[in-house]
Protein backbone atom coordinates (compact mmCIF):
# COMPACT_ATOMS: atom_id res chain seq x y z
CA UNK A 1 0.00 0.00 0.00
CA UNK A 2 2.04 2.71 -1.51
CA UNK A 3 -0.17 5.19 -2.61
CA UNK A 4 -2.60 7.77 -1.32
CA UNK A 5 -5.49 5.80 -2.76
CA UNK A 6 -4.11 2.46 -0.85
CA UNK A 7 -3.81 4.12 2.27
CA UNK A 8 -7.07 6.02 2.57
CA UNK A 9 -8.88 2.78 1.65
CA UNK A 10 -7.19 0.52 4.04
CA UNK A 11 -8.21 4.04 6.93
CA UNK A 12 -12.24 3.89 5.69
CA UNK A 13 -12.22 -0.23 6.08
CA UNK A 14 -11.29 0.60 9.79
CA UNK A 15 -14.35 1.91 10.17
CA UNK A 16 -13.58 4.89 12.50
CA UNK A 17 -12.68 7.42 9.81
CA UNK A 18 -11.54 11.18 9.95
CA UNK A 19 -12.35 11.93 6.54
CA UNK A 20 -13.28 15.36 4.78
CA UNK A 21 -13.71 16.66 1.75
CA UNK A 22 -11.78 19.87 -0.07
CA UNK A 23 -12.02 21.81 -2.97
CA UNK A 24 -9.81 23.75 -5.17
CA UNK A 25 -10.79 26.67 -7.58
CA UNK A 26 -8.70 27.87 -10.36
CA UNK A 27 -9.85 30.95 -11.83
CA UNK A 28 -9.38 32.16 -15.54
CA UNK A 29 -6.89 34.82 -14.02
CA UNK A 30 -4.96 32.36 -12.46
CA UNK A 31 -5.87 32.90 -8.64
CA UNK A 32 -6.41 29.67 -6.98
CA UNK A 33 -8.74 29.57 -3.89
CA UNK A 34 -8.80 26.49 -1.57
CA UNK A 35 -12.21 25.54 0.74
CA UNK A 36 -12.95 22.64 2.82
CA UNK A 37 -15.56 21.25 5.23
CA UNK A 38 -13.65 20.25 8.33
CA UNK A 39 -13.13 22.74 11.03
CA UNK A 40 -9.70 23.42 10.63
CA UNK A 41 -7.27 24.58 7.61
CA UNK A 42 -5.61 21.57 5.47
CA UNK A 43 -2.71 22.43 3.53
CA UNK A 44 -1.40 19.74 0.48
CA UNK A 45 -0.29 19.99 -3.10
CA UNK A 46 0.57 24.05 -2.25
CA UNK A 47 -2.34 24.80 -1.39
CA UNK A 48 -4.39 26.09 1.92
CA UNK A 49 -7.67 24.83 2.16
CA UNK A 50 -9.96 27.34 4.20
CA UNK A 51 -12.31 26.21 6.80
CA UNK A 52 -13.64 29.32 7.86
CA UNK A 53 -15.87 30.04 3.82
CA UNK A 54 -18.63 28.31 4.58
CA UNK A 55 -18.38 26.28 1.39
CA UNK A 56 -20.47 22.68 0.92
CA UNK A 57 -21.04 20.47 -1.62
CA UNK A 58 -23.83 18.03 -2.50
CA UNK A 59 -23.38 14.75 -3.19
CA UNK A 60 -21.35 14.48 -6.78
CA UNK A 61 -22.67 12.10 -8.80
CA UNK A 62 -20.00 9.85 -10.82
CA UNK A 63 -21.07 7.50 -13.66
CA UNK A 64 -18.99 5.12 -16.20
CA UNK A 65 -19.27 5.54 -19.69
CA UNK A 66 -20.00 8.87 -21.41
CA UNK A 67 -22.23 10.35 -18.85
CA UNK A 68 -21.55 13.70 -17.01
CA UNK A 69 -20.37 13.98 -13.47
CA UNK A 70 -21.95 16.55 -11.77
CA UNK A 71 -22.39 18.18 -7.98
CA UNK A 72 -23.09 21.21 -6.62
CA UNK A 73 -21.34 23.52 -4.56
CA UNK A 74 -23.11 26.12 -2.08
CA UNK A 75 -21.58 28.78 0.40
CA UNK A 76 -22.19 32.34 1.59
CA UNK A 77 -20.61 35.22 -0.19
CA UNK A 78 -18.24 36.75 2.14
CA UNK A 79 -15.25 38.99 1.73
CA UNK A 80 -12.70 36.54 2.75
CA UNK A 81 -14.03 33.80 -0.26
CA UNK A 82 -15.86 34.32 -2.86
CA UNK A 83 -17.23 37.82 -3.18
CA UNK A 84 -20.55 38.67 -4.88
CA UNK A 85 -18.69 41.39 -6.86
CA UNK A 86 -16.50 38.81 -8.45
CA UNK A 87 -19.49 36.99 -8.83
CA UNK A 88 -21.60 39.06 -10.88
CA UNK A 89 -18.29 40.59 -12.90
CA UNK A 90 -18.36 36.68 -14.00
CA UNK A 91 -14.87 35.83 -12.99
CA UNK A 92 -15.48 32.47 -10.96
CA UNK A 93 -17.58 31.55 -14.81
CA UNK A 94 -15.82 28.40 -16.07
CA UNK A 95 -13.21 27.82 -13.31
CA UNK A 96 -11.28 24.94 -12.76
CA UNK A 97 -12.45 22.69 -9.78
CA UNK A 98 -11.07 19.92 -7.80
CA UNK A 99 -12.62 18.43 -5.01
CA UNK A 100 -10.62 15.68 -2.54
CA UNK A 101 -11.83 12.82 -0.45
CA UNK A 102 -9.19 13.38 2.37
CA UNK A 103 -8.56 12.27 5.94
CA UNK A 104 -7.84 15.19 7.66
CA UNK A 105 -5.56 13.51 10.26
CA UNK A 106 -3.18 12.37 7.35
CA UNK A 107 -3.58 14.69 4.62
CA UNK A 108 -1.57 12.42 2.39
CA UNK A 109 -4.15 10.26 2.13
CA UNK A 110 -6.10 11.19 -0.29
CA UNK A 111 -8.46 10.80 -2.87
CA UNK A 112 -9.54 13.05 -6.13
CA UNK A 113 -12.91 12.62 -6.41
CA UNK A 114 -13.69 15.19 -9.22
CA UNK A 115 -12.49 17.45 -11.56
CA UNK A 116 -14.51 19.63 -13.97
CA UNK A 117 -15.74 23.18 -14.06
CA UNK A 118 -18.07 25.59 -12.26
CA UNK A 119 -21.20 26.31 -14.85
CA UNK A 120 -24.72 27.84 -13.67
CA UNK A 121 -24.05 30.13 -10.69
CA UNK A 122 -26.88 31.52 -8.77
CA UNK A 123 -27.43 34.01 -5.99
CA UNK A 124 -29.71 34.63 -3.34
CA UNK A 125 -29.99 35.65 0.25
CA UNK A 126 -26.01 36.19 0.68
CA UNK A 127 -25.51 32.71 -0.83
CA UNK A 128 -24.62 31.12 -4.11
CA UNK A 129 -25.07 28.21 -5.63
CA UNK A 130 -22.60 26.67 -8.14
CA UNK A 131 -23.03 23.86 -10.47
CA UNK A 132 -19.75 21.96 -11.09
CA UNK A 133 -19.60 19.91 -14.59
CA UNK A 134 -17.10 17.03 -14.92
CA UNK A 135 -14.69 16.65 -17.73
CA UNK A 136 -17.56 15.04 -19.97
CA UNK A 137 -19.05 18.38 -20.13
CA UNK A 138 -17.15 18.69 -23.12
CA UNK A 139 -17.96 15.97 -25.30
CA UNK A 140 -21.67 18.32 -25.38
CA UNK A 141 -19.98 20.97 -27.73
CA UNK A 142 -21.06 21.33 -31.29
CA UNK A 143 -18.23 20.75 -33.54
CA UNK A 144 -17.27 20.77 -36.99
CA UNK A 145 -17.74 23.38 -40.00
CA UNK A 146 -21.44 25.41 -39.87
CA UNK A 147 -22.13 26.32 -44.13
CA UNK A 148 -23.22 29.79 -43.94
CA UNK A 149 -21.89 32.94 -45.79
CA UNK A 150 -20.81 34.93 -42.70
CA UNK A 151 -17.05 33.81 -41.59
CA UNK A 152 -17.15 31.48 -38.62
CA UNK A 153 -14.47 31.94 -37.15
CA UNK A 154 -13.33 34.67 -34.21
CA UNK A 155 -10.76 37.35 -35.09
CA UNK A 156 -7.39 35.92 -33.94
CA UNK A 157 -8.38 32.40 -32.86
CA UNK A 158 -6.64 29.60 -34.78
CA UNK A 159 -8.86 29.40 -37.53
CA UNK A 160 -8.52 33.06 -38.54
CA UNK A 161 -4.80 33.49 -37.70
CA UNK A 162 -4.75 37.39 -37.80
CA UNK A 163 -2.75 39.19 -35.37
CA UNK A 164 -4.66 41.31 -33.53
CA UNK A 165 -1.75 43.08 -32.03
CA UNK A 166 -0.62 44.10 -34.97
CA UNK A 167 0.02 47.62 -35.33
CA UNK A 168 -3.55 49.33 -35.77
CA UNK A 169 -5.47 46.85 -34.75
CA UNK A 170 -5.52 47.58 -31.16
CA UNK A 171 -5.35 50.72 -29.18
CA UNK A 172 -4.89 51.17 -25.60
CA UNK A 173 -7.02 54.44 -23.47
CA UNK A 174 -8.33 55.63 -20.00
CA UNK A 175 -11.56 56.32 -19.19
CA UNK A 176 -12.81 59.84 -18.43
CA UNK A 177 -16.24 59.14 -18.12
CA UNK A 178 -18.38 56.25 -17.35
CA UNK A 179 -21.96 56.35 -17.76
CA UNK A 180 -24.79 53.44 -16.28
CA UNK A 181 -21.68 51.20 -16.81
CA UNK A 182 -21.42 50.70 -20.53
CA UNK A 183 -20.93 54.25 -22.09
CA UNK A 184 -17.55 54.92 -21.43
CA UNK A 185 -16.36 57.93 -22.71
CA UNK A 186 -12.07 57.36 -23.74
CA UNK A 187 -9.19 59.70 -23.66
CA UNK A 188 -6.48 58.44 -26.12
CA UNK A 189 -6.82 56.16 -28.93
CA UNK A 190 -6.84 58.24 -31.63
CA UNK A 191 -5.93 57.46 -35.11
CA UNK A 192 -8.72 54.96 -37.01
CA UNK A 193 -12.04 56.01 -37.66
CA UNK A 194 -15.20 55.71 -35.93
CA UNK A 195 -16.59 52.41 -35.62
CA UNK A 196 -13.48 50.52 -36.06
CA UNK A 197 -13.83 49.29 -32.89
CA UNK A 198 -17.40 48.27 -33.29
CA UNK A 199 -17.82 44.36 -32.77
CA UNK A 200 -14.54 44.47 -31.18
CA UNK A 201 -13.43 43.90 -27.81
CA UNK A 202 -12.41 46.28 -24.76
CA UNK A 203 -10.63 44.80 -22.41
CA UNK A 204 -9.23 46.35 -18.69
CA UNK A 205 -5.79 45.99 -17.90
CA UNK A 206 -5.79 48.76 -14.99
CA UNK A 207 -7.62 48.69 -11.80
CA UNK A 208 -9.86 46.90 -9.61
CA UNK A 209 -11.70 45.40 -13.33
CA UNK A 210 -8.46 43.90 -14.72
CA UNK A 211 -8.83 41.16 -15.99
CA UNK A 212 -12.52 41.72 -17.26
CA UNK A 213 -13.80 42.31 -20.82
CA UNK A 214 -16.79 42.93 -22.48
CA UNK A 215 -17.88 43.17 -26.74
CA UNK A 216 -18.11 46.71 -28.06
CA UNK A 217 -21.54 47.93 -29.24
CA UNK A 218 -21.03 51.14 -30.75
CA UNK A 219 -17.64 53.57 -31.31
CA UNK A 220 -17.34 56.52 -32.48
CA UNK A 221 -13.91 59.38 -32.25
CA UNK A 222 -14.67 62.58 -30.32
CA UNK A 223 -12.04 65.29 -29.77
CA UNK A 224 -8.86 63.69 -27.74
CA UNK A 225 -10.56 60.34 -27.95
CA UNK A 226 -13.47 58.54 -28.35
CA UNK A 227 -17.24 57.04 -27.09
CA UNK A 228 -17.59 53.28 -26.55
CA UNK A 229 -20.42 52.14 -25.80
CA UNK A 230 -20.92 48.00 -24.39
CA UNK A 231 -23.24 45.41 -25.42
CA UNK A 232 -23.02 44.76 -21.52
CA UNK A 233 -21.52 46.75 -18.78
CA UNK A 234 -18.44 45.29 -16.53
CA UNK A 235 -19.31 44.66 -12.57
CA UNK A 236 -16.42 44.59 -11.65
CA UNK A 237 -15.61 48.00 -10.33
CA UNK A 238 -14.50 50.22 -13.70
CA UNK A 239 -13.56 53.36 -12.65
CA UNK A 240 -12.61 56.73 -14.08
CA UNK A 241 -8.91 56.68 -14.52
CA UNK A 242 -8.79 53.02 -15.20
CA UNK A 243 -6.82 52.15 -18.72
CA UNK A 244 -8.22 50.01 -20.96
CA UNK A 245 -7.11 48.09 -24.13
CA UNK A 246 -9.34 48.30 -27.45
CA UNK A 247 -9.38 45.93 -30.56
CA UNK A 248 -10.63 45.96 -33.61
CA UNK A 249 -13.82 44.86 -34.81
CA UNK A 250 -14.81 42.06 -37.30
CA UNK A 251 -18.69 41.72 -38.56
CA UNK A 252 -17.82 38.80 -40.26
CA UNK A 253 -18.15 39.79 -44.02
CA UNK A 254 -15.98 38.95 -46.96
CA UNK A 255 -15.24 42.33 -47.72
CA UNK A 256 -14.23 43.37 -44.15
CA UNK A 257 -11.93 40.61 -43.74
CA UNK A 258 -10.46 41.00 -47.54
CA UNK A 259 -10.27 45.31 -47.07
CA UNK A 260 -9.62 45.81 -43.54
CA UNK A 261 -7.89 42.82 -42.79
CA UNK A 262 -6.44 41.36 -45.60
CA UNK A 263 -7.29 38.23 -44.39
CA UNK A 264 -9.40 36.69 -46.91
CA UNK A 265 -6.89 33.74 -47.31
CA UNK A 266 -8.36 32.46 -43.79
CA UNK A 267 -11.73 33.73 -44.32
CA UNK A 268 -14.04 30.82 -42.97
CA UNK A 269 -17.44 31.44 -44.35
CA UNK A 270 -18.86 30.31 -47.81
CA UNK A 271 -19.72 33.74 -49.27
CA UNK A 272 -21.17 31.88 -52.36
CA UNK A 273 -23.47 29.69 -51.19
CA UNK A 274 -27.31 30.56 -52.73
CA UNK A 275 -29.56 32.70 -51.08
CA UNK A 276 -33.63 31.67 -50.77
CA UNK A 277 -34.34 33.79 -54.22
CA UNK A 278 -32.56 30.97 -55.99
CA UNK A 279 -34.18 27.98 -54.38
CA UNK A 280 -37.51 29.83 -55.48
CA UNK A 281 -36.46 30.72 -59.09
CA UNK A 282 -38.01 29.21 -62.26
CA UNK A 283 -36.45 29.63 -65.89
CA UNK A 284 -37.39 33.17 -67.38
CA UNK A 285 -36.65 34.17 -70.64
CA UNK A 286 -33.57 36.16 -70.70
CA UNK A 287 -32.24 34.75 -67.58
CA UNK A 288 -31.59 31.00 -68.41
CA UNK A 289 -30.95 28.57 -65.95
CA UNK A 290 -28.12 26.74 -67.41
CA UNK A 291 -26.17 25.46 -64.36
CA UNK A 292 -23.42 28.08 -64.75
CA UNK A 293 -22.00 30.62 -62.26
CA UNK A 294 -24.60 32.84 -60.96
CA UNK A 295 -23.03 36.11 -60.95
Amino acid sequence: MNSAKDTLEAHLKTGLTTTCRCWAIQRADGQVFGFTDHDRELGFEGLTFKASSGLTAAAIEQATGLSIDNSEAMGALSDAAVTEDDVEAGRFDGAEVRAWLVNWAAPEQRVLQFRGSIGEIRRSGGAFHAELRGLTDLLNRPLGRIYQKPCTAVLGDSACRFNVSAAGYQAEAEVAELTAGSVLELSGALGPDSAWFERGRLDVISGQAIGLWASIKQDSLKPGGRIVTLWSGISGGLAVGDRVRLTAGCDKRMETCRKKFNNFLNFQGFPDLPGEDWVMAVPKKGNPNTGGSLR
